[in-house]
């Protein structure tokens, strides 16, 4: 299986390099690859459906414009991880600590950061549409012209997030899933901002 996946990454980084013309996209579906070094993969641009990234310690991976829906990441430590452009519908992120990464341009539709610590990220012009941030600690996170949509803030903590003007609040849920709390329009704005501590 190990020398497979290695070939697949050989062939995927000749497709980046080659801009499509040799080799061939990486497409992963329900793959484990919790004994996988990530560290020297390209992963860009890849199809990662499904896939276990669970209690990995993830570095300046770049992730960027790929399909990683429905994968897990539970317990991850990721930092200088880059989203950009990438489709994490359905992705579950809780407990991970995740610091210096970028999301922006990302689809978060029912993404889970529950019990999450997201510090120093770019999470502007993302769709965060029913993301559970439930019990999740932001700080010093940009979420200018994101777009929030019974997004759930139950028990969330917020410090110095960036952006919040920008943003595009449409409604927040700061109930749970079960007995929601709905907040809409400026109401979700101000308690967003209210709830945000600075320094």
């Amino acid at each position: 299986m190990k020398g497979n996946l290695n070939k697949k990454f050989e062939l995927h980084k000749m497709w980046i390099d080659t801009l499509g013309e040799e080799g061939e996209m990486l497409k992963l579906d329900e793959v484990d690859l919790r004994g996988v070094d990530l560290s020297d993969k390209l992963v860009e641009q890849a199809y990662l459906i499904d896939c276990t990234f669970d209690d990995l310690q993830l570095e300046n991976i770049d992730f960027h414009s790929s399909l990683l829906a429905s994968s897990t990441f539970k317990n991850a430590y990721l930092e200088n991880c880059d989203f950009y452009k990438s489709d994490i519908r359905y992705t579950d992120f809780s407990n991970c600590i995740i610091k210096k990464s970028r999301f922006s341009k990302s689809d978060c539709w029912e993404t889970v950061f529950k019990n999450a610590t997201l510090v120093d990220c770019k999470l502007n012009n993302v769709l965060f549409y029913l993301t559970d941030f439930s019990n999740a600690k932001l700080e010093n996170v940009d979420v200018s012209v994101a777009t929030f949509e019974e997004a759930v803030l139950n028990g969330v903590s917020l410090k110095n997030i960036k952006g919040i003007e920008e943003a595009h609040i449409k409604s927040i849920n700061i109930g749970t899933l079960e007995q929601p709390n709905i907040l809409v329009d400026e109401e979700a704005r101000k308690w967003l901002q209210n709830n945000s501590l600075s320094n």
